[in-house]
């Protein structure tokens, strides 16, 4: 009944059949197919920059958060004020190991800083001192490179710092987190410390449930003696009537 009432758009050929004539373009006609629209939103789904699992569609990116403590609030620890003042390659190792998930080590990124920006910092200070024994063009040039090497290793840092905003969705203070590094590096590690130490506690501590095996049961031939002898007694009573 279906059938004649909704006849078929496809032509059934076969050997005995006259020919038919076809129109050009009646055998490719468009198909809807729904579960197109889904695969199609699939490929468009909006990923995590972090992570790259998908996103909801309904997800909203959290709000710029301001920091905790405020760049010249190196007296709220005085452990990383005086770590970052004298030992700024140790600090920085510090908070780079806190900072990458994939548990790295802090000692290629505290050898990093402790050639290039300590090591400049020295290189600098003894051309200073040396001005009238070394010759003013390579004293001029020994401050030139200095200044370049303490510029990039400050883009370095900063990328570290920008990691961080990023982790935490901490907004820009006070300004680009290079133009931080370079002109505040000290107080910066101490911000970026104070920061991941207060998300993230040293002294928090998983709470530990301890399970103890229950003992160890032994059957002796005593027991075993006694548990039949029970048995035997039970076995032996009879019922009489009152």
């Amino acid at each position: 009944m279906a059938d004649g009432d909704n006849p078929s758009q496809y032509v059934k050929l076969n050997k005995n059949q006259a020919e038919v004539e076809i129109n050009p373009g009646e055998l490719n006609q468009p198909i809807e197919v729904p579960q197109m629209t889904s695969v199609i939103r699939c490929l468009n789904v909006r990923k995590c920059n972090e992570c790259g699992q998908p996103l909801p569609e309904s997800f909203e990116p959290p709000a710029v958060e301001p920091w905790t403590t405020g760049i010249f609030g190196c007296a709220e620890d005085t452990e990383s004020c005086w770590t970052g003042l004298f030992c700024p390659c140790v600090l920085f190792g510090r908070n780079y190991e806190s900072l990458r998930d994939d548990y790295a080590s802090a000692t290629t990124p505290c050898v990093l800083h402790a050639i290039f920006i300590e090591g400049g910092l020295a290189v600098a200070a003894i051309t200073a001192a040396l001005h009238g024994v070394i010759d003013p063009g390579t004293s001029f040039l020994v401050c030139e490179g200095a200044l370049f090497g303490w510029w990039m290793c400050g883009i370095y840092t900063g990328a570290v710092r920008q990691m961080l905003q990023k982790k935490y969705h901490l907004k820009n203070s006070p300004c680009d987190p290079c133009l931080v590094h370079c002109c505040l590096h000290p107080c910066a590690l101490c911000q970026e410390h104070r920061e991941m130490k207060g998300r993230l506690s040293d002294n928090f501590v998983m709470p530990m449930t301890l399970v103890n095996a229950p003992p160890v049961q032994q059957m002796n031939s005593t027991q075993d003696s006694s548990s039949d002898n029970t048995h035997q007694h039970h076995t032996s009573l009879e019922m009489s009537p009152l």
